[in-house]
């Protein structure tokens, strides 16, 4: 990839370069917030397409982000903001260039972590090119490699390799179910464990679906839909057939775990928000021997009857400091299933109403 950076900042010890399309900075403006203008080019058309977006949408989350002005033109790429905001453009779309280089997808999710890494790396000015590189954790999968795009996600990746039981909780979007299969998955690729067992409490979202046909497991399949749709983006299906029939990865609502000791095994429990303290204190004792638990949930979409306390808010409020236990409370800040959960989460946390956005 080819880079070329323009500035227009006028500076008594370095005068300003010359550019073909010069910017006039506002008067009185700051070091920090003096207009600056930087022309990115990609060689691979292609590739450039891809990463600017259909209709320029990736160009323009990255200006609703990070507050700067950004011209499509061609394979060429025109910032003009802040100093430290297009220096943090650069760096995102630079970053995800070179994953389309390596042959990755690029989702409006990866768009919207890279522009979170940015902010959260702080000032990219004390940024050295020829040392080590900031970068979130990743998962590295035999279908795909899975990286965190988020602060909490990487807090959260890190605590998956760190403890033998961790707590995953917060708002529905910010990745805690599909982050927690992907670990399960590469401990069973990697043959740390033998097995991987996926829970979930059977409880209605506030609804009766009163009597389901068929055998066991299609009476659950609708409560564990979720685990599967993770299952198959992360594995490959033949594989995620096959270890189903031998009983390699088994799925099973959370009433069915009562008696079992679970060793050598991936254990996660998803929806923990619908356990009672009972259920709670059931699952985390079945833990037996080279086995790693995780537990999810969304302490604000309690289902259980009316006056039934969570097990959840419970047990993570019971085993803080615990050695071997983590904990990582994601918010609505760290939301990437689409821009706009983000605010509905917000909005519902604050009490009012969701606004229309403006445009």
């Amino acid at each position: 990839m080819k880079a070329a950076q323009q500035c227009s900042q006028q500076q008594e010890s370095e005068p300003a370069l010359r550019t073909k399309d010069p910017v006039i900075p506002s008067a009185a403006a700051s070091e920090e917030t003096a207009t600056t203008q930087t022309v990115l080019a990609f060689e691979d058309n292609k590739l450039a397409s891809i990463l600017f977006g259909q209709y320029g949408q990736n160009l323009a989350l990255i200006e609703r982000r990070l507050g700067v002005v950004a011209e499509q033109r061609g394979n060429h790429v025109t910032i003009e903001g802040s100093r430290g905001a297009c220096e943090q453009a650069r760096h995102v779309l630079e970053g995800l260039y070179e994953q389309l280089k390596r042959g990755r997808d690029l989702s409006q999710g990866d768009v919207e972590g890279a522009i979170r890494q940015a902010i959260a790396q702080g000032s990219l000015f004390d940024y050295d090119p020829a040392g080590p590189r900031p970068a979130f954790e990743e998962i590295n999968l035999r279908k795909r490699p899975v990286r965190a795009r988020t602060a909490a996600q990487d807090a959260y990746i890190r605590a998956l390799k760190r403890h033998a039981l961790v707590f995953g909780t917060g708002p529905a979007g910010t990745g805690k179910t599909w982050l927690a299969v992907a670990h399960a998955v590469q401990l069973f690729e990697r043959k740390e464990v033998d097995r991987i067992i996926l829970s979930r409490p059977a409880v209605e979202a506030g609804e009766r679906l009163g009597f389901l046909p068929g055998d066991m497991r299609e009476k659950v399949d609708p409560y564990l839909r979720p685990i599967y749709d993770a299952l198959y983006d992360l594995m490959d299906a033949r594989i995620v057939e096959r270890a189903l029939e031998a009983g390699e990865i088994e799925i099973a609502p959370l009433a069915f775990m009562r008696g079992r000791t679970l060793s050598n095994a991936a254990v996660i429990l998803d929806e923990a928000q619908n356990t009672t303290s009972m259920q709670m204190k059931m699952f985390l004792t079945r833990l037996g021997e080279n086995s790693r638990m995780i537990v999810t949930g969304d302490p604000s979409q309690v289902d259980l009857p009316h006056g039934q306390a969570s097990g959840l808010a419970e047990a993570v409020k019971l085993l803080k400091g615990i050695e071997a236990v983590g904990h990582v409370g994601f918010t609505h800040e760290g939301v990437i299933r689409n821009e706009l959960v983000a605010r509905i989460v917000e909005a519902y946390d604050r009490g009012v109403p969701v606004r229309e956005g403006k445009g």
